[in-house]
């Protein structure tokens, strides 16, 4: 009969963690002005049977606070008091932009460019380099939860890297109703951790400084499916997805046509099909109305959300349906061509 090998202390910060116990870790990152610490606060679930090491982090962009809802959820989950391995999660990575409800840091850099950071750079560098090497680069594959900037919404989706297999298996068991390629971005957390072997899933939903119940679930369902897919966690109480994620092959904006007033006529999760009418812009007096119709069929992946327009303005994101949708998730993704890349946030505006 084998003996089973002991698991061993998980050490985080100077700070031991033993197996089958749970600790907040707070890993110094600076001060701001007026001498108040901030860290970045990290909660270890070590597991007292081996398995994988996995991190699940939220609001690298400080205004996306759903990712921040999904990870309270996640810590209080039962699946998680017999875990597998250990368990990594950053509530908040970038507490400076949360406290002040931004998108950035104080220097309006976007930590999200910032990597691989270094210990003696600009406070994005240094916080990215504590993030990447303290928790990303210990892990054997993450989850990094994101969401639509202010003013916009995103339909729960999956984004994961071009012809990666490892990434689009994860995003099978993930369960979004939407996965799409995103190629990796020059300083983004997914290109470093993947140019280091560390794959990340990426997921977008919601709006920014705002709750919606609907992300909120399907994110903590899909962080706990995947890890039931690592064999991390039992399946009890994991429900299975609803339907086959549908895949994406690319992706536009479609803006307005002219400014006015805005009122959309489809939501985000609306299959579309070419000439539809998904909005109309009309002038405050309401005596010229311009329609905005669909250029193609697809689906909607987001939206804007204020009703006052400029021309030009990004109004709905609509991806292109994949062909190969009823086939192999992990075979259409990894075959598929970088035809028309997702945009960032800051790149639609």
């Amino acid at each position: 009969m084998k003996t089973a090998v002991p698991v061993e202390p998980f050490t985080l910060g100077g700070v031991q963690v033993a197996p089958g116990t749970r600790a907040t870790v707070a890993l110094p990152v600076s001060a701001l002005p007026d001498h108040t610490p901030i860290n970045l606060s990290v909660e270890v679930i070590h597991g007292k049977r081996p398995g994988p090491t996995m991190f699940v982090s939220a609001a690298v962009h400080g205004d996306e606070v759903i990712g921040v809802e999904i990870v309270r959820r996640l810590l209080r989950a039962p699946q998680i008091n017999a875990l597998r391995g250990t368990l990594l999660v950053v509530p908040v990575v970038n507490s400076f932009g949360f406290l002040a409800r931004s998108r950035y840091l104080p220097d309006r850099r976007d930590l999200n460019r910032c990597f691989p950071g270094s210990s003696s750079g600009s406070l994005g560098s240094r916080l990215a380099h504590i993030f990447l090497h303290e928790v990303v680069l210990r892990c054997d594959f993450g989850i990094d939860l994101h969401s639509a900037a202010e003013h916009r919404t995103n339909l729960p989706q999956i984004r994961v890297t071009p012809r990666d297999q490892t990434t689009a298996r994860m995003a099978q068991a993930f369960g979004a109703p939407v996965i799409l390629t995103s190629p990796l971005r020059d300083g983004s957390l997914r290109g470093e951790a993947a140019e280091r072997g560390t794959p990340v899933l990426l997921y977008e939903a919601g709006e920014g400084l705002r709750f919606d119940e609907f992300a909120v679930r399907v994110g903590l369902a899909g962080i706990l499916r995947v890890m039931r897919d690592q064999g991390m966690v039992a399946s009890k109480g994991i429900a299975k997805a609803r339907a086959p994620s549908l895949i994406c092959l690319a992706s536009s904006w479609l803006r307005a046509p002219v400014g006015g007033l805005l009122r959309t006529f489809r939501a985000e999760g609306d299959i579309v099909e070419k000439g539809d009418v998904l909005a109309a812009v009309s002038d405050p007096a309401g005596e010229v109305e311009t329609e905005l119709l669909a250029p193609a069929p697809g689906i909607l992946i987001g939206r804007a959300v204020l009703p006052v327009v400029n021309e030009g303005d990004a109004v709905f994101h609509l991806a292109a349906l994949s062909p190969k949708a009823d086939e192999d998730t992990v075979e259409a993704l990894t075959a598929q061509l970088d035809t028309d890349p997702l945009f960032d946030e800051d790149e639609i505006i």
